[in-house]
C-alpha cells in the first residue's frame, strides 16, 4: 500500500499543467468575438482584399476559437492590409534558362488587432502565405489561379498567430 501511494500521486499531478479548450494568448483571454472588416489593399493586383478577407473568416469560423460579429457586438477588430504580392521563377525550361516553367507566389498581410476601445491588444504583426505554380499558355490566370492557395496558407498563419500566439 505504501508504493501505491506515491504512483497515485504522480499520476495524478502529472496533468495538472493541461486543459481542454482553446489555448489564447494571455492579453487575448477577454476576446470571444472578434470582426473582421475588409482588409485594405495595398498591391496593384485588383479585387485581392475579398479573397483574403474571406480566407481569414473562414479560417476563423474553422478554428472556433473566437466567433465572428459586426465591428458594434465584437470584442475586438482585425484590422489588416495585403502589402505585397510577388511571384518569383523557380524553375526554367531544360535548355532556356529565360524561359520559366513553375513560379513561387508570396503574399505578405500586415495586421494588429484592435479592441472595441481602439487600444491595441497584439502588437502588429506579419504573415506570409506561398504557394507555386506552373506556367501554361498565360501567367496570368495561373497566377489568378493559385492566389486562393496561397490566400489560404496566410489565413492559417494568422489564425494560428491570434487563437495560439505563435
Amino acid at each position: 500500500m505504501k508504493n501505491l501511494l506515491p504512483a497515485v500521486c504522480l499520476i495524478l499531478t502529472g496533468c495538472l499543467g493541461y486543459h481542454v479548450g482553446p489555448v489564447k494568448p494571455g492579453v487575448l483571454r477577454d476576446v470571444h468575438v472578434i470582426a473582421v472588416p475588409t482588409f485594405e489593399n495595398k498591391t496593384l493586383l485588383p479585387r485581392i482584399e475579398v479573397l483574403v478577407t474571406d480566407s481569414v473568416i473562414k479560417q476563423l469560423q474553422q478554428d472556433g476559437t473566437y466567433k465572428i460579429a459586426e465591428k458594434g457586438n465584437a470584442d475586438a477588430v482585425l484590422k489588416a492590409e495585403i502589402t505585397e504580392i510577388s511571384r518569383t521563377p523557380a524553375r526554367s525550361v531544360l535548355g532556356n534558362v529565360l524561359a520559366t516553367t513553375e513560379f513561387n507566389l508570396s503574399m505578405h498581410v500586415k495586421y494588429q488587432l484592435e479592441a472595441r476601445s481602439g487600444t491595441l491588444l497584439m502588437p502588429s504583426g506579419e504573415v506570409v502565405g506561398t504557394t507555386s505554380f506552373f506556367v501554361g499558355t498565360d501567367v496570368t490566370t495561373d497566377e489568378r489561379q493559385a492566389l486562393p492557395l496561397a490566400a489560404e496558407e496566410l489565413a492559417t498563419h494568422l489564425v494560428t498567430q491570434l487563437s495560439e500566439g505563435w
